[in-house]
């Protein structure tokens, strides 16, 4: 068994080239079936989010195996372009990566909330799929518990944790506060929504967009208006402040309609990606614009909370694999049982006994949860291999057994 991935993120691509191996929860599935079908694939599992795109891969050979090049083949991307900016791990290094991703310890903002829930989700999605696996299914499950340890144990930045809050508070350094300020949201997504409500709660008037083929009930956080998406600019000509956050595969806003706007906003906030504002604008229409490449810049880091959540990292490590080690061993536990089996079978006492009614059945369910009971307390220190030397040794002694037809 070997873990692979593919990555590309904040570290090592600008938001341009991330934006070109970005995928929309509704597109992972298919994804993720047509991967799995790639010869040696036993499972896979794929992250995208505004940050990064990470393809993790459970199969029985890294060597030759190209998750890059499935990615970008995914994405109808420039494989050879692409490739310099992507990030390649195995073994340990991928193992350990992915913790550290569900810990925001690999954020752009760092320890920000959200990414615990999204690497949770990713594994949802893949076994929606049917394309996880016990291997990856058992990774993201210690990534995840991983996560929510650090979240609550730890306190790795003095600032608030997310992309909203943060693109909340670079908008109040920029306009010089935000109270009284007119506001425009476009998107009532997740991201949306908590925008708003710290808009809200800065004392802003706000005004949320909404598409008018939503269907099931909209919520609207409290104290906003709202304005059809397609009469949003509107609302916009003559605002101080737009954000936007949606899952949109269009620009939202360009640089055509803001040039064409009587009263352009002071400054717009893309939270999206791919971006929903067209990158152009501060150029072509002289408006300042933020992304989520300019977001995570000012924060302070506490270097004793990441020595806490790196231990917490390493914990999560060892938890894994001593269940590799485990599950390696489950074929050698079954001998073991097997062989202790045949040993008390051909003991004199029990052969004495058998001849009084002693059950076999009930002898080798005894032998079996014994076993279990012994290892299972100890997984922490059982190897295939260790476990192998103790197999050799025991079969051996039953074959003197039976030899010399007594005990030994």
């Amino acid at each position: 068994m070997s873990i692979c991935m593919a990555g590309v993120d904040h570290e090592h691509a600008e938001i341009g080239l991330r934006e070109q191996v970005s995928f929309v929860a509704g597109q992972v599935g298919a994804i993720l079936q047509g991967i799995c079908n790639t010869a040696g694939v036993l499972g896979a599992v794929l992250i995208s989010t505004c940050n990064r795109t990470e393809l993790y891969v459970s199969c029985e050979d890294a060597a030759g195996l190209q998750p890059d090049r499935l990615l970008c083949l995914a994405a109808g991307a420039p494989y050879e372009r692409l490739r310099p900016s992507f990030v390649l791990r195995e073994g340990e290094d991928a193992v350990r990566h992915l913790i550290e991703v569900a810990c925001g310890l690999r954020s752009q903002i760092l320890g920000e909330d959200q990414i615990v829930t999204q690497v949770k989700q990713a594994a949802a999605l893949a076994r929606q799929a049917h394309a996880s696996d016990a291997v990856l299914e058992t990774l993201f499950r210690c990534a995840v518990t991983a996560g929510k340890e650090v979240k609550t144990q730890t306190r790795l930045t003095a600032v608030p944790l997310s992309a909203a809050h943060q693109g909340v508070a670079m908008a109040a350094e920029r306009l010089g506060g935000l109270t009284g300020k007119r506001t425009v949201v476009i998107g009532n997504g997740e991201m949306g929504r908590l925008a708003s409500d710290l808009l809200v709660q800065a004392g802003c008037a706000v005004t949320v967009t909404l598409r008018s083929y939503r269907h099931g009930e909209t919520i609207v956080p409290r104290g906003c208006k709202t304005q059809p998406y397609d009469d949003r600019l509107a609302v916009i000509d003559g605002c101080d402040l737009v954000i936007s956050a949606t899952t949109s595969p269009h620009y939202t806003l360009t640089a055509e309609q803001v040039c064409g706007l009587a009263h352009k906003p002071r400054l717009l906030v893309d939270l999206a990606l791919p971006r929903d504002i067209e990158p152009n604008i501060p150029e072509v229409a002289g408006v300042d614009c933020v992304n989520m490449d300019d977001l995570g810049r000012a924060n302070t880091e506490n270097e004793a909370a990441r020595r806490e959540a790196a231990a917490i990292v390493q914990k999560y490590m060892d938890r894994f694999y001593e269940w590799v080690d485990y599950r390696a061993a489950l074929p050698v536990i079954a001998s073991l049982k097997q062989t202790a089996l045949e040993r008390v079978c051909n003991d004199p006492l029990y052969l004495e006994l058998s001849q009084d009614g002693a059950d076999e059945e009930a002898t080798r369910l005894a032998v079996e949860k014994t076993v279990d009971m012994l290892l299972g307390g100890m997984k922490e220190a059982v190897s295939a291999n260790l476990l192998e030397k103790c197999l050799e040794k025991m079969q051996k002694n039953v074959s003197h057994v039976e030899k010399a037809g007594g005990r030994v």
